[in-house]
């Protein structure tokens, strides 16, 4: 079994629900839920003229390889009605992969770990919730080390 660690958010169409879909079809398609965050609300990165966002990390447990979670990702995000226009726009649904097992990634489909995960207070909140110990693959770091030392002052609060 593959533990994948995702971050889901959504700031269009009623988040809170968008978040619970996504995880109805992550059981479904990815696999069990092992654990999740609580949900936190945060300001928009990058693009800031838009709602607020609500972010939360779950943890999966899956047969799949990182590129088969990766294509039913993009296949779940489709469904869910997310449109990629421009970077950083406001989304039903997001769903990124942080972590898969302790690999490192580097396709031209999928880079794991996330390569901007140590920048996000938004993902490392959550994050440091779930596994404050577990020790970025690259970086060397534990996620509590990485959320100490993020630059990222975006507030983070519990929604």
């Amino acid at each position: 079994m593959n533990k994948v660690y995702l971050l889901l958010g959504s700031n269009q169409q009623g988040p809170q629900k968008q978040l619970k879909l996504a995880q109805r079809s992550i059981i479904k398609k990815i696999g069990r839920i092992q654990r999740r965050s609580a949900i936190y609300q945060t300001a928009a990165w990058g693009n800031t003229d838009q709602p607020d966002f609500l972010n939360q990390v779950i943890i999966v447990q899956t047969k799949l390889t990182a590129v088969q979670t990766m294509q039913t990702i993009l296949q779940i995000e489709k469904e869910m009605g997310r449109l990629r226009t421009v970077k950083n726009a406001p989304r039903i649904i997001d769903i990124d992969i942080l972590f898969f097992n302790k690999e490192i990634i580097s396709a031209t489909e999928l880079t794991v770990p996330h390569p901007q995960l140590q920048n996000r207070r938004f993902v490392l909140v959550p994050l440091n919730e779930l596994s404050p110990n577990f020790k970025h693959p690259v970086l060397k770091k534990n996620i509590h080390q990485l959320f100490i030392h993020c630059h990222d002052k975006l507030n983070v609060k519990k929604f």
